[in-house]
């Protein structure tokens, strides 16, 4: 890989290769271009790595577009394929097992940071709407993350008895929703808003607490609780 890498940034000095950046200043002092450069590892025909990222954070739009195009849309850009498709989908799900393995060590509900974290990777990359529930025990620890429905909310409602015996199958003391929006919007729309209010109705009636309803955008997760609407 040194060869490959080193032959196709030759022109560059080598303080300014991005792999050399990031071993002397660390990951966060490269650009999305350099990262997604050192994430390609070469370049392709015409175009070192650095010239290929940049040609592609301006085809896909942005690293989101990037990592979450469908496999048919990635395969059909200059210096893609499927392998580079495998690699992309394995860098993503290691971060999801990373972040949901940091949750179940934590008390969920005191950490809402982890939770976004794990939402922007888990949902807020899907190109339809997802509705999720985290089931957590009388602790607020995580018991699992188990997405529910597909669609969107207007077109495909949310029904609060599956909802209910999902939460009680898994003996949770405590849920919090979560869904996305593909728009990139995150703030909540009047259909989120009422089916929040149905679902901590029903979830009362259980005494099952509906701690918070997160919404994810492409740039913002937005809490209900902490907007003070739960």
């Amino acid at each position: 890989l040194k060869d490959e890498w080193d032959m196709t940034l030759r022109p560059w000095p080598l303080a300014e290769q991005p792999r050399e950046k990031l071993l002397a200043r660390g990951a966060s002092t490269l650009s999305d271009g350099e990262l997604l450069a050192v994430f390609l590892g070469h370049g392709c025909q015409g175009l070192d790595a650095v010239a290929l990222a940049r040609q592609l954070l301006t085809e896909f739009g942005s690293l989101k577009q990037f990592f979450s195009a469908p496999q048919s849309q990635f395969c059909q850009k200059q210096g893609l394929g499927v392998s580079r498709y495998v690699k992309t989908q394995a860098v993503l799900e290691l971060c999801r097992r990373c972040l949901y393995q940091n949750m179940q060590r934590e008390t969920v509900f005191t950490e809402p940071s982890l939770v976004k974290n794990y939402l922007q990777y888990s949902i807020g990359l899907e190109q339809r709407e997802v509705f999720m529930l985290l089931y957590l025990d009388s602790q607020h620890r995580l018991i699992k993350a188990e997405p529910l429905f597909y669609g969107t909310i207007d077109a495909s409602p949310v029904y609060p008895r599956i909802v209910v015996q999902s939460a009680l199958a898994h003996n949770a003391a405590a849920v919090i929703l979560a869904h996305n929006h593909p728009s990139g919007v995150a703030e909540p729309s009047r259909a989120d808003r009422a089916i929040t209010e149905r679902l901590t109705q029903a979830m009362a009636l259980v005494d099952i607490k509906l701690l918070d309803h997160f919404v994810v955008g492409d740039a913002e997760v937005i809490s209900f609780a902490e907007r003070g609407w739960l």
